[in-house]
């Protein structure tokens, strides 16, 4: 049997990992600018993340969730500690798009209604109602259409207003900062509509952390820098450093019933050995307030090369805009310079989403590498 071939990959085979460099069978050192799709947040084969999770391994793996697990409810206390939603509830499931499914389904049996407003560029995750309001028909199959979804331009406020006046939208479903779509930070004003317009209209606000969420844009919540608080939040990726959790963050008024969602492997003894030893080491390491601050340092590095044209985005979420393709540069960093950067829908961007525990020498090396593959003395405007 061989793979369903879905997946374009690197023509690199890693070995192992340490911190925010990766290896190959090689013995070859990559700076990971990357993350794996920002899914490493405290860096690569963390000590207490593997001290975790091979206690828990020695002491139970799995059971159900028909039984109690003291450790699972310390993570929902942990999370809410952290990230300034004490009063709210936490369902586990194992990705982002699971995340998103269940928001939904609690959306839709809070309010009784089923058109869903999502914006152009948005990426969601590739399950049934996840994929149908991502604004990719590529990756819709005939199966994934059929639902009331309304895409709509980012920032057009009384577009919004025009669409949720009619009283049956369900839910507008947001990313704190979009991802795959390119990067795009929403505004504070817009974000700050969609919360009031979604209280008149007795609509639900979701909002998408699951890329952009766990520290990586400077606050625990890339919507936190908006001070707007959705009713629900969906996080994943970084949350248990590359071990599959997925979760909801729902509101106090939203009063859960026996069987209304559910999940074999969600907050099971092994996910929340993760979920815990990332958030420990958030705190203890202050790695959030570290995002911020090496975040903004290398934003200040990558503003002062002349052949970006911009660069967008938040804390360790940054996507480098250039004027043409960039698929020869990132080449370049991958078989000359060994780092790897992700790419997003845009052909002339490169998104960075490092780990969190990257530091002042990382850029400069970052940038040192950087500067040797893109084109100098090309005078950009800024």
């Amino acid at each position: 049997m061989e793979l369903f071939d879905v997946y374009k990959m690197l023509p690199i085979e890693l070995a192992y990992a340490k911190g925010y460099h990766v290896y190959d069978t090689q013995g070859r050192e990559y700076l990971d600018f990357y993350g794996g799709h920002a899914v490493i947040s405290i860096g690569h084969s963390h000590a207490k993340y593997i001290a975790a999770l091979t206690k828990q391994l020695h002491e139970i793996t799995y059971y159900s969730n028909a039984v109690e697990f003291k450790l699972r409810n310390e993570v929902a206390q942990k999370l809410g500690e952290l990230s300034g939603y004490e009063d709210y509830q936490l369902f586990l499931c194992n990705s982002g798009a699971e995340a998103i499914e269940n928001a939904l389904k609690v959306a839709s049996f809070q309010n009784g209604k089923k058109k869903i407003v999502a914006f152009k560029g948005g990426f969601h995750g590739r399950t049934s109602a996840a994929v149908s309001i991502t604004d990719n028909p590529k990756i819709q199959a005939p199966v994934n259409e059929g639902g009331e979804v309304v895409i709509l331009e980012s920032e057009n406020i009384t577009l919004l207003e025009q669409t949720l006046a009619a009283g049956d939208v369900c839910a507008v479903v947001i990313e704190g900062i979009r991802g795959v779509g390119g990067i795009y930070v929403p505004s504070t004003k817009f974000l700050k509509a969609i919360e009031e317009l979604c209280e008149k209209h007795e609509a639900v606000f979701i909002c998408d952390e699951i890329q952009s969420g766990y520290g990586r844009t400077g606050k625990f919540f890339a919507h936190q820098h908006a001070g707007v608080k959705p009713h629900l939040i969906t996080v994943a990726k970084g949350m248990a450093n590359g071990f599959p959790v997925g979760g909801v963050l729902i509101h106090p008024n939203f009063k859960p019933k026996y069987g209304m969602l559910g999940t074999t492997f969600g907050g099971n003894p092994l996910a929340s050995a993760a979920c815990m030893s990332v958030l420990e080491v958030l705190e203890k390491e202050e790695l959030i307030e570290n995002a911020a601050k090496v975040g903004k340092y290398l934003k200040e590095q990558l503003e002062a090369i002349p052949a970006i044209k911009t660069v967008v985005g938040e804390g360790l979420m940054l996507g480098l805009v250039f004027e043409g393709d960039v698929k020869d540069i990132q080449n370049a960093l991958v078989e000359e310079e060994r780092v790897l950067t992700g790419s997003s829908s845009r052909p002339n961007e490169i998104r960075l989403l490092p780990p969190l525990t990257i530091d002042v020498p990382a850029v400069d090396d970052f940038i040192a590498k950087l500067k040797k593959v893109v084109p100098q003395g090309v005078p950009v405007a800024k």
